[in-house]
């Protein structure tokens, strides 16, 4: 699972303002988004590597900040003996866990130092996990090559055409293979990223679709976060010829009191942080 730093340092109310800013195509987000998460790597780890189970021999599998794991909710099904990919794998504790459970996993991510904490923090696995760096636009691999793809946060609010990636993902699954994707609830599109009382007021419109981007002081964007409804999505996923199964939307735990950036139990308890979906290519 890989959130921005903007989306989950604890304690800071990082705000996004109610107007337009610059969009940014397919290739300005992947450059963007690869330094973001190559500089900002290992400050993320140092905030939530352990609750992420990076360094855990055989990783974890956290779907989102509410602690949903595939361990107890079984999105993908059964696991053991299948191909899986995982994409805007991170430090890939999702691939890793699924191959202590008998997966033959594989993981994709952009970010070269991403990809490279997770080769290291691999070194205890009884079985290594084959890492890729790539985007999720254009999928390295054949078609119908997967039994199953995933992402926990990765890659999808990240690149500008999240439709390609919906066909891409459906070209490399074989049939009755599933696809499930954990992203930002779209309606906290609308609300501050602010855990507090300020993170309970609307401030921008849920259908402003224009990306959110960040500019270091020579111009050039350094990050950028894709905005699509819950409309968007189901369209998607069902132009790319898929099946849309279900809409998890995970509930604040009670007595649940760790903050992530904007997740937290004042918001949690009102609307949801996260939404999961879980499609299978028929």
């Amino acid at each position: 699972m890989a959130i921005s730093e903007d989306e989950c340092d604890p304690g800071v109310a990082q705000v996004r303002p109610p107007r337009l800013l610059p969009d940014a195509d397919s290739a300005t987000s992947e450059r963007a988004n690869r330094w973001w998460w190559d500089h900002d790597a290992d400050n993320y780890h140092a905030e939530h590597g352990e609750f992420l189970g990076t360094y855990v021999a055989g990783g974890d599998f956290v779907w989102c900040p509410e602690g949903v794991r595939e361990e107890e909710a079984h999105l993908l099904g059964p696991v053991d003996g299948r191909d899986i990919l995982e994409i805007g794998c991170g430090s890939a504790p999702c691939a890793r866990w699924l191959t202590a459970h008998g997966a033959r996993a594989v993981g994709i991510d952009l970010s070269r130092r991403m990809l490279g904490i997770g080769l290291a923090a691999m070194a205890d696995d009884d079985t290594p996990t084959p890492l890729v760096q790539a985007t999720a636009e254009s999928l390295p691999f054949a078609d119908e090559s997967f039994d199953a793809a995933c992402s926990a946060f990765g890659a999808v609010p990240f690149v500008a055409d999240t439709a390609r990636v919906m066909a891409e993902v459906a070209r490399v699954l074989r049939p009755g293979g599933r696809w499930v994707f954990a992203v930002n609830h779209p309606m906290r599109w609308m609300f501050p990223d602010d855990p507090g009382p300020d993170g309970l007021t609307v401030a921008i419109p849920y259908f402003n679709r224009t990306p959110y981007t960040e500019i270091d002081d020579d111009g050039e964007v350094t990050y950028v976060e894709h905005h699509r409804t819950i409309g968007d999505r189901v369209r998607e996923i069902r132009s790319a010829g898929m099946i849309l199964d279900d809409i998890v939307e995970p509930e604040w735990p009670e007595g649940f009191d760790q903050i992530w950036g904007q997740w937290s139990p004042l918001r949690g308890q009102f609307f949801p942080g996260t939404a999961i979906f879980c499609c299978h290519k028929p």
